[in-house]
């Protein structure tokens, strides 16, 4: 029985269980990246472990979130930033080198290789056939200290893709088509390997358009095989003896078969507020648009903006119209620059930004109040932005160009003749801005800023939780909902107290201060908790504030063990009708943790209204070990000599 891209790199990394879906496993781990919103935190706790130096074959440590120095605190972070990557043996990508997914691409990525990241939207390099998988700050941390990433075992679903995609559709559509088709918890436990015909006619950018947006699906990452464009792409980049060739056997076997032929799809738009409410554009047309993003990590590559460019070129942008630009790395900048492309955008009207995330993560350019903000981002949930009433839509960059053009949301096969582009055999290779670690590292010193505070000290798990809830929310709550992030509060990641204060703020303003007053206390969730960033500030900040369990419908992968990890207790109602039942107010109580969890099924005692629930937790003896030890730090600290 053959196998498949996902099993092949599993199979060579495995270092614990078995590939049975389901069952829990553990991978060695090639390389990591971090971010500087989530990396501050994860070099923190890579201090706290108390090892010297780094493990992992590469980790690399990008600025590309909190690049907005409205005060010290960005700033201060950088610093701590590359004085952490000196010390402990990473390479740091500087502010303006670009967006950590799109510079991986670039400079890092290799076929086979497994990448765990600090940021949910690590699976962009599953574009040139890595097995790239997002995750919270901590685990990537024992990753860089040597320890191996533990997950379910996941299904692997093969997506065949057929024909070619016609003029003006994209792959931005493609993924989109596949959120119409699975939603936003389509990919919860599975890997979505592509594979057919239709992948050869797919670059690199584009292949990683769509295993970047595998995240917004629930997906434990996407992938794509390594082929002749792969080898196009490395060499590129000068990178061309880290290819390798990498597709399935022949008669590989997959859990679930997907087929869509790209022929048949059409330019389409994601409507707020979720990446899978998706129409087609064609439906949409003709709403007034205020703003137009281009760029973030899912379209801000060269072949992305130059396509964008060749649409503007000769034309003004829209006077209603705010069109924004960000190249995805200073290489795709440089690249611009050189082919005119870049001027050809400036001379339409754009406002050319740093190579960074900024507006996708709300840091700059929030739309108008009540705006319509087109964006090639990968995200829409409400309030994101930074407009709590802006309804913000997904597109193509070719269809962000066009509505850039007219003012409204326009089909772009409406502009007549197809554009055709071509990205350049070799691109200009400048590393200057990436910095190797030190030979001897020794003497160097952490620098830690006021706004940096030590990572907090975690208590073990008692054997009896109880609480009032203080919140009771629906289906697919987001890691947005839980912490926000945006410019005001991005700069506060590395100070827990403070940005506590935030915690669901977009859905209780008052919430930081009840559940401080109350002792902390209980979150009641429906289906897919937690889902979106790998932010663990989303698990750290209920926990600053007294919480130490969540009950929920289901969990998203990611904000689950972030739970796990920080010691707080992720449950599953085991009947979805108990959730109906309970109300915020209510008073809960979980007793004999330790032997109920050993049992697998515990008992939820509602106090308020005289009722018990039975619930299931679905973690492994290992995670029972961790929350029961107060989270990872703790009992990484008990396992290290």
């Amino acid at each position: 029985m053959g196998e498949s891209i996902t099993r092949k790199i599993i199979s060579a990394h495995l270092v614990e269980g078995e590939m049975t879906p389901g069952c829990e496993i553990a991978l060695r781990i090639d390389q990591t990246l971090t971010q500087d919103a989530t990396g501050t935190m994860a070099y923190l706790e890579f201090a706290a472990m108390g090892i010297p130096s780094i493990r992992s074959e590469l980790a690399v440590s990008y600025i590309d979130h909190n690049t907005l120095q409205a005060g010290f605190e960005n700033a201060d972070d950088h610093r701590f930033l590359r004085s952490a990557a000196a010390r402990f043996g990473a390479h740091l990508s500087r502010a303006g080198n670009g967006i950590c997914h799109q510079v991986h691409l670039e400079r890092f990525g290799a076929p086979g290789k497994t990448l765990l990241g600090s940021d949910s939207h690590t699976p962009t390099c599953g574009g040139l056939g890595m097995l790239a998988i997002g995750a919270g700050g901590l685990d990537v941390a024992a990753a860089m200290a040597g320890y191996p990433f533990y997950l379910q075992m996941p299904k692997v679903v093969n997506i065949r893709l057929h024909g070619q995609l016609p003029p003006w559709v994209t792959a931005k559509d493609v993924i989109l088509e596949i959120l119409r088709r699975l939603t936003v918890k389509g990919g919860l436990g599975k890997v979505l390997e592509y594979s057919g015909e239709g992948v050869s006619h797919l670059s690199v950018p584009e292949r990683a358009t769509i295993t970047n947006m595998g995240a917004e699906l629930g997906a434990t990452s996407s992938i794509f095989p390594s082929d002749g464009a792969t080898k196009r792409f490395l060499a590129s980049q000068a990178r061309v003896d880290a290819f390798r060739e990498l597709m399935p056997d022949a008669d590989a076997v997959y859990d679930e078969v997907i087929d869509v032929d790209l022929a048949q799809l059409e330019p389409l738009i994601a409507l707020p507020h979720m990446p899978d409410n998706v129409v087609r554009i064609a439906d949409a047309a003709g709403k007034r648009v205020d703003q137009v993003f281009i760029g973030s990590c899912t379209n801000s590559s060269y072949s992305d903006l130059v396509r964008a460019a060749a649409i503007l070129k000769g034309h003004t942008v829209h006077p209603d119209v705010s069109l924004v630009i960000a190249p995805g790395s200073r290489q795709v900048f440089h690249a611009l620059a050189l082919s005119g492309a870049l001027a050809d955008l400036i001379a339409a009207g754009a406002r050319i930004l740093e190579s960074a995330c900024g507006p996708c993560v709300g840091v700059g350019q929030a739309p108008t109040s009540g705006g319509v903000s087109l964006r090639t981002c990968n995200r829409n949930f409400e309030g994101r932005s930074g407009t709590g009433d802006a309804g913000v839509y997904l597109v193509s960059c070719e269809a962000a160009a066009a509505a850039a053009l007219t003012g409204k949301i326009t089909d772009p096969r409406d502009l007549g003749e197809p554009i055709a582009v071509q990205a350049p055999e070799r691109f200009l290779v400048d590393d200057s801005m990436i910095i190797p670690p030190p030979v001897q590292r020794e003497h160097i010193q952490l620098v830690m800023g006021p706004n940096i505070k030590p990572f907090p000290a975690a208590s073990p798990l008692p054997d009896e939780i109880m609480g009032e809830v203080l919140l009771r929310l629906g289906d697919n709550v987001t890691t947005d909902h839980i912490m926000p992030a945006g410019a005001k509060i991005l700069p506060l990641r590395s100070n827990i107290p403070a940005i506590s204060m935030h915690a669901f703020e977009r859905v209780d303003p008052s919430f930081a201060q009840r559940a401080l007053a109350a002792g902390g206390g209980i979150i009641v969730g429906g289906a897919n908790y937690g889902q979106g960033s790998s932010r663990e500030h989303a698990a750290i900040a209920p926990l600053y504030l007294g919480v130490r369990a969540v009950l929920a419908k289901s969990f998203a992968r990611i904000h689950m063990q972030n739970l796990v990890n920080f010691g707080l207790l992720p449950l599953v109602f085991a009947r979805d009708e108990d959730y109906d039942h309970i109300q915020a107010g209510d008073r809960l109580a979980i007793g004999q943790i330790r032997e109920q969890l050993a049992y697998g099924v515990l008992s939820v005692r509602n106090i308020t209204r005289d009722t018990v629930y039975p619930v299931t937790h679905g973690l492994s003896k290992r995670q029972i070990e961790i929350v029961l030890a107060g989270g990872l730090l703790n009992y990484v600290r008990r396992q290290t000599p």
